[in-house]
């Protein structure tokens, strides 16, 4: 099945087979995805980092489907009952799902009534009556009664028929497809809330009544109400069709019975046997088909639901691992605390720790004036020129207070940054933090790396598992695998995709390059510490246990800035610097007078240079990076300006233009800091003059930009902005706010242009005039900074 394998993938990812191919073999070598995107792009003619993580993704799921296809052949066969039609049958499913329709009424399961009927030899009578509706079903279930197999009489020889038939209509394969594409194109998920738990289960409140769709429910609204399930506050219920069937009657429309009856060639043609046909179908129907369905669909909802957050997980992920580092540049960490005080951290331009503090300025000390003192005194102790703060609790006021330090003393230069702190609470209590930082308390190692993740982010978020930044939404939810799965490979692309020095690197770093185990980082490291910073790349085949493999792998990740060979500190691979010598030789050059001459770089053919082993792409990359040799392809250090004398809620006014850094994007929007202590929420439909589906499309978290207040409600702590700067703000009636002035309807056009909104005022994306509750969990924070969880059961920290 393996060329089959290559053919679908190829099909679904439209590339030739021989790419998806030499992309398998390569992957099943041990070579991974980083490597293969960036050094054997003449093997897969070119295919991406992108493409490369799809096809890894439907490899395994395929040869998953492979293994359980050998098992269920194996079963089926082990049981006498295989012949060629079956066969056929389970070698043409292309799906998991396919596959169990067809092996169902085979699996081994524990004895039904069905069995028990055929047990009792009542098989015949079935077959007889679905055969042959001319007969009487009473009548000739008399001959099938016998007391001593179970059957008292006819009414019991008729039921022992009917519960084979509705097993029968339950695992016929092509019928339950059939139904249940037709149940999830037409019907809809309903959700209402349980007796007595309207108060408890305030946070679900949207979904007390509520229906929609299924194929239009978005992941967020299905994940919401699986979790207000789980919860025991909302009871949910599947229906086959919008339109539900009459009161106190579970939906059971006659269409899917129609189906099911035309299926087996039931109908009423008064007959005696149809009646009772017709009435097993109905039976089949609501006590089986139906059931199966529910929990088909619930599966299937679920499924794709959790595939699209772990997507937003992952795109959130990489945009903060990708986040402009502020580089080599001295810097003081604060990790705000009320009733515990400031904790501070300074660091050096490479991240050493040359002091810390304890500071408390807050409530109930009010230690303000002697707080600015010391920071003063260290920033100008250690020529400071950076001060990053903590997003978390007292996150405002410690910048207030970084702002009055600033203000005070201007001749220090400072630059101040508020900063994601996800997760620095998870690194301070881990045991690597312990080994890293062993001299320090718990509490002030969260100052050192909130320092750290402003001079470069990557570096030190990589030492955090990626589940605990918490850039995604209902992750908790989410399946373990799937997600730690989709997480890992977004830090390695990021890590690979932005290089590695070796010589100053953590071992939580390096065991994220291509080809590094954890084990093999810490050898590096240990054998960095012992004979002092690598020299070379070549240097490293001496670490123990890095082989040829391994450093065929990760060589092109590392560099090596002053070492003896300049090519080092680039992404250029070992294997390829014979093609950088043939440049030489062809220019008279020596390589440090090559290296960054961009218009001699860019005169040279390519095609010049191609050989038996490296094609044009890895020449035109060579001469690409020989021009700007370690280029980080992370974006420059920039901070937004926040305006002068806006500094708290009160001081916004509907129409100010502000500047302000996206801080989360979710499925309705994105939160934007202004730099007065509460983010403000720019709907999706707030965000282009055009249509957009998904808030990424125009702005990702780290994102600088400019906005228009829409509204601004204090007392809620709401804020409503628009990237539309040219959007008109209308006066509010009410003090309800968010509303931008006018209805919102999630990205419905009204009155001949898509209205402005922002959604700030409840978090709620409105669609058809119905809430929709902006997500809990994962997003709780960004949603908690904007003042929207107060209607969502408090998601407090």
């Amino acid at each position: 099945m393996t060329t089959s394998i290559h053919q679908r993938i190829a099909e679904e990812l439209g590339v030739r087979d021989r790419q998806v191919k030499a992309a398998v073999d390569l992957l099943d070598g041990g070579s991974t995805v980083p490597f293969i995107a960036r050094y054997r792009k003449e093997a897969t003619e070119m295919l991406d980092d992108a493409q490369l993580r799809a096809l890894e993704e439907r490899l395994r799921y395929l040869r998953e489907l492979e293994d359980r296809r050998t098992a269920v052949l194996e079963s089926v066969r082990s049981q006498g009952k295989l012949d060629e039609a079956l066969e056929a049958q389970i070698m043409a499913a292309d799906s998991k799902a396919r596959l169990e329709d067809v092996y169902l009424p085979y699996k081994p399961k524990r004895r039904t009534k069905a069995q028990i009927a055929r047990e009792a030899g009542l098989e015949p009578l079935a077959d007889l009556l679905i055969g042959d509706p001319g007969r009487d079903p009473r009548a000739e279930a008399v001959g099938y009664a016998d007391p001593e197999r179970g059957v008292a009489d006819a009414a019991a020889a008729l039921e022992g028929a009917r519960s084979i038939l509705v097993e029968r209509f339950t695992e016929d394969a092509d019928l339950i497809g059939v139904l249940r594409e037709r149940m999830w194109e037409q019907g809809r998920l309903s959700s209402r809330v349980r007796e007595g738990k309207e108060e408890a289960g305030a946070k679900f409140a949207d979904y007390f009544e509520f229906a929609e769709p299924f194929a239009k429910l978005p992941s967020h609204r299905v994940l919401a109400m699986f979790r207000g399930e789980k919860e025991e506050v909302l009871d949910l219920t599947l229906e086959p069709e919008e339109a539900p069937a009459g009161e106190g009657e579970r939906p059971g429309p006659s269409g899917y019975e129609v189906r099911i009856a035309n299926h087996f060639g039931i109908a009423d043609r008064g007959r005696p046997g149809d009646r009772w046909l017709l009435d097993t179908v109905r039976w089949a129907w609501r006590t089986r088909v139906l059931v199966r369905l529910d929990i088909d669909l619930r599966m299937r909802l679920w499924q794709a639901a959790e595939e699209e957050a772990v997507g937003v997980f992952a795109a959130n992920l990489r945009d903060l691992l990708l986040a402009a580092p502020a580089g080599t540049r001295p810097t003081m960490g604060l990790d705000p605390g009320l009733r515990t005080g400031v904790k501070v951290a300074v660091l050096d331009a490479t991240g050493k720790v040359l002091d810390t503090a304890t500071i408390y300025p807050h409530e109930p000390r009010r230690r303000w004036d002697e707080s600015i003192s010391v920071l003063a005194g260290l920033a100008r102790k250690h020529d400071v020129q950076l001060i990053a703060i903590g997003n978390g609790t007292a996150s405002r006021e410690t910048d207030r207070l970084a702002a009055d330090l600033i203000k005070l003393h201007s001749d220090l230069t400072l630059t101040k940054v508020v900063v994601s702190e996800a997760g620095a609470s998870v690194y301070s209590a881990s045991a690597y933090a312990s080994a890293e930082l062993p001299d320090l308390d718990v509490s002030l190692r969260g100052a050192v790396s909130i320092a750290r993740r402003l001079q470069d982010p990557l570096a030190e978020l990589v030492k955090i598992d990626p589940k605990s930044i918490g850039v995604g939404q209902y992750q908790h939810d989410l399946s373990e695998l799937k997600l730690s799965r989709s997480l890992d490979a977004v830090v390695e692309d990021c890590v690979n995709g932005v290089g590695v020095d070796v010589n100053t690197a953590s071992p939580p770093l390096l065991s994220r390059v291509s080809g590094i185990s954890a084990g093999l980082a810490q050898g590096i490291v240990a054998h960095r510490d012992s004979n002092g910073p690598f020299r070379s790349r070549t240097a490293l085949k001496a670490v123990p246990r890095l082989g040829p493999k391994a450093f065929e792998q990760c060589a092109g990740f590392l560099r090596i800035p002053g070492g003896d060979d300049p090519l080092d500190s680039s992404s250029v691979h070992p294997e390829a610097y014979p093609v950088v010598r043939r440049i030489l030789s062809s220019t008279g050059d020596d390589l440090t007078q090559l290296i960054g001459a961009g218009t001699k770089l860019r005169a040279l053919r390519p095609e010049d240079f191609v050989d038996e082993t490296f094609g044009l792409p890895t020449v035109t990359d060579i001469l690409a990076e020989l021009e700007k040799p370690g280029r980080d392809p992370r974006p420059a250090f920039k901070t937004a300006a926040f305006k002068e004398g806006v500094e708290k809620l009160s001081d916004l006014e509907p129409g100010m233009l502000l500047e302000g850094v996206v801080t989360n994007v979710a499925a309705f929007g994105a939160f934007v800091d202004v730099g007065v202590h509460q983010d403000g929420l720019v709907h999706v439909s707030a965000m282009s003059t055009t249509f957009v589906k998904d808030p990424r499309e125009v702005v990702k978290p780290g994102d600088i930009v400019r906005v228009k207040v829409l509204d601004v409600d204090v007392p809620r702590k709401r804020v409503s902005l628009s990237l539309r700067l040219d959007d008109e703000v209308e006066k509010r009636t009410s003090g309800t706010g968010g509303s931008g002035g006018g209805e919102r309807r999630g990205g419905e056009r009204s009155g001949g242009r898509q209205r402005g909104g922002g959604g700030g005022g409840n978090g709620r994306e409105r669609r058809g005039g119905r809430n929709e509750p902006a997500p809990t969990g994962a997003l709780a924070d960004a949603l908690r900074r904007a003042g929207l969880d107060k209607g969502l059961g408090g998601t407090g920290r």
